[in-house]
């Protein structure tokens, strides 16, 4: 019975060492990459808040008010996950909207929205549009 010399042995787990270590810096680099690409980021806004989702009493209306709102913006699917994700804040029936939206139209939909459920003198729109 022939032998098999030893280096032949090792070649298969070799070869795939080497194909890792080649792959692993591919992979970081593509990590770090998507980590530079610019994040949604509202945090000079949130610096200076004002009224605050924290605020937000736990009252059945006010509860009720910004629910009704937070469920007419989810469910428009035109609209950009920034506007998804304005703050609906509401304190004694008196709504305040905050964040940053894509465009105009997106601002005067979401305030549309919000005047059909608490009324045009309870909103205080405060939503800017992005840049």
């Amino acid at each position: 019975m022939p032998t098999i010399p030893k280096f032949k042995l090792l070649l298969p787990p070799v070869g795939a060492l080497l194909l890792l270590s080649l792959a692993i810096p591919v992979t970081s680099q593509a990590r770090q990459s998507d980590a530079q690409q610019t994040q949604p980021d509202n945090t000079k806004m949130n610096q200076n808040p004002g009224a605050t989702a924290d605020q937000q009493k736990a009252n059945t209306s006010d509860r009720e008010i910004t629910r009704n709102i937070r469920r007419a913006v989810i469910q428009d699917k035109s609209l950009s996950t920034y506007a998804h994700n304005v703050k609906i804040i509401t304190q004694g029936g008196k709504v305040t909207l905050k964040g940053p939206v894509n465009s105009a139209d997106e601002k005067s939909n979401i305030e549309a929205k919000a005047v059909a459920v608490a009324g045009q003198d309870n909103i205080d729109d405060q939503i800017t549009v992005k840049q």
